[in-house]
């Protein structure tokens, strides 16, 4: 068995919620075979705080946690991605960037938990029909 660590990047729009959930997690149970990473496309510069609650809750970590851009992981000295993942419709329907070596590429639409309305206890259910990014 090869002791490749695989980099793995989420990508988003926004770099809140979903992307940094999926990052957060993969490291975690990847048991040190992949290193996962985040990005947007469109960053808010800021995590929700629903997703932070919620790792917390986990019990993982959330010192890594902050909103950053993809061109992050295209730089001459980032990490060379072998999966991306998109997370949300609206980033799966953009161009994606390239990056050295083309990483495989997949997407997995998952709901929003930023988009959520209404009051708090509300916003922390579960939302029956997926949202945008």
């Amino acid at each position: 068995m090869s002791d490749k660590v695989y980099n793995v990047l989420f990508l988003c729009t926004g770099n809140s919620a979903r992307s940094i959930i999926a990052e957060a997690i993969l490291n975690r149970i990847g048991m040190g075979r992949f290193k996962a990473h985040s990005a947007g496309l469109h960053p808010k510069g800021e995590v929700h705080p629903f997703a932070l609650q919620f790792l917390k809750g986990l019990n993982l970590d959330t010192s890594f946690a902050r909103s950053k851009a993809w061109d992050e992981f295209a730089a001459p000295d980032a990490p060379q991605i072998d999966f991306v993942f998109t997370v949300c419709d609206k980033a799966a329907a953009e161009a994606c960037p390239v990056w050295p070596g083309q990483p495989m590429t997949a997407h997995w639409g998952v709901l929003d938990p930023a988009a959520a309305e209404g009051s708090e206890a509300e916003r922390h259910l579960p939302s029956p029909k997926p949202t945008g990014c």
